[in-house]
């Protein structure tokens, strides 16, 4: 309750894509309500580019099934000093998920629970919860409110994630196999249209980050995070958009329990002040650039604070067309929380590609890098700064239009040497092959 009295004083707002039709490259021609409806472009809208094909998006609908999932862990334990242990995991994932769209509402509604078997190591099972829940209103035809929480609860995923053109106000940078991970992400938005070619907005996120079982965990920090952020967003032709973005975050990391060896805890505050540039060559693909300062300041636990400057900047590009789609961006930025204590400089980059191949096949890949350096070498949890690497591919086959056949390899490199689970678990890949039963029922509008 306290998150949504919180988002509601702060009145935020980034417009959510589904709310604003993609300018095509024929835009400056038009003559209808398509000329003077502007779009909220990535570097401000908040919402990642989607990985579905065009053939594969769809609303109005009511979808339920089961997925019966079947893993190989080919290096369990790598870093331990033992012998490498080969894992395997079995594991039931019912879903139901709702979305509607109205003249003036979008509600969407998603509950996955998950129940999975480790075989050798049963200390490992456990019991999976994901949730998702958005609404959206047009207040006016020019001004719109929503607000979106997820949770989850599981063992954090080799490769995980989407690929945004924002500079996120939270973002997990740490993935620690097989530990039990909980999150609770709550946001807000409001925006306005003021004029053909201009519009504000702002938003709030709260995150909420946990690691029940601390033996799973060892070396990474809870963390509590929010932030909020405004923006004047400016169309300068039929497929242009300039503007500026100012972002704010708290960060307090800290550890599980108060006896904890490491009883170090940090405070960390981040001010970001960037331009951004986007183009739309064509509908449905857009090009960003963002750059600009961050002003950050931390303290340590009977420390006294730091605090200094840093440049930021992020490029990103999303295209999708009837059979593929493709992300990327590539980011530098000053953060913490996500597992790490203190602050870092992370560098970022990330690219997916989804095609599908014919009417039953679909096949896609992935990959992710980051490096997070310490910004504050004095302190005592400057340790804590490493690298990741993780690649992902999956094909997937749809025997019927309830039955669907998938097989996915991912893999991840983990170096951070002052991370004990990092460290105990540096480098891992997994082999899954999942049986799906689903089924749709549109719903009318």
């Amino acid at each position: 309750m306290l998150k949504w009295i919180y988002l509601g004083l702060m009145i935020c707002a980034a417009v959510p894509s589904w709310s604003q039709a993609a300018p095509s490259a024929t835009e400056g021609t038009a003559t209808s309500d398509d000329q003077q409806q502007m779009t909220a472009p990535p570097p401000v809208s908040d919402k990642a580019y989607p990985k579905e094909t065009g053939s594969e998006a769809q609303s109005n609908y009511i979808s339920g099934g089961v997925a019966l999932e079947t893993s190989y862990i080919d290096n369990m334990y790598p870093g331990s000093g033992a012998s490498p242990i080969g894992e395997w995991t079995y594991s039931i994932r019912p879903t139901i998920a709702f979305d509607q769209t109205t003249e003036r509402q979008h509600r969407l509604f998603s509950y996955s629970p998950g129940f999975t078997i480790y075989r050798p190591t049963s200390s490992l099972d456990e019991t999976d919860q994901n949730a998702t829940v958005a609404y959206q209103f047009r207040l006016t035809p020019h001004a719109t409110v929503s607000a979106n929480d997820s949770f989850q609860k599981s063992s954090a995923s080799f490769v995980g994630g989407t690929i945004s053109g924002s500079l996120p106000n939270t973002s997990p940078t740490i993935i620690a196999p097989f530990a039990q991970l909980l999150t609770n992400t709550t946001d807000a938005q409001f925006s306005l249209q003021l004029s053909p070619s201009a519009m504000i907005g702002a938003a709030g996120t709260l995150m909420t980050l946990r690691y029940p079982n601390p033996a799973q965990a060892a070396g990474l920090y809870n963390s509590d995070q929010r932030g909020g952020s405004a923006f004047y967003n400016r169309r300068i032709s039929g497929t242009q958009y300039v503007g500026a973005n100012y972002q704010y975050s708290w960060i307090h990391s800290f550890p599980e329990h108060a006896q904890s060896t490491a009883q170090i805890e940090s405070q960390t505050q981040t001010h970001a002040v960037y331009a951004f540039y986007t183009i739309y060559p064509m509908r449905n693909f857009s090009i960003s650039a963002s750059g600009g300062v961050q002003h950050y300041a931390v303290a340590e636990t009977s420390s006294s604070e730091i605090g200094g400057w840093a440049p930021m900047f992020m490029g990103s590009m999303g295209w999708q067309v009837l059979r593929t789609s493709v992300s990327a961006n590539y980011s530098r930025e000053v953060s913490g929380g996500g597992g790490l204590e203190g602050i870092s400089t992370s560098t970022s980059a990330a690219a997916s590609v989804r095609r599908q191949v014919s009417r039953t096949w679909t096949a896609g890949v992935s990959a992710n890098y980051s490096i997070n350096k310490s910004v504050t070498p004095s302190l005592l949890f400057a340790a804590q700064q490493g690298h990741m690497v993780s690649e992902a591919a999956t094909v997937e086959h749809i025997f019927s239009n309830h039955i669907s056949l998938n097989f996915t390899y991912d893999h991840l490199h983990q170096s951070y040497g002052g991370i004990a689970a990092i460290f105990n678990n540096p480098d891992s890949g997994r082999e899954t092959v999942s049986l799906r039963w689903q089924f749709t029922r549109p719903l009318g509008r």
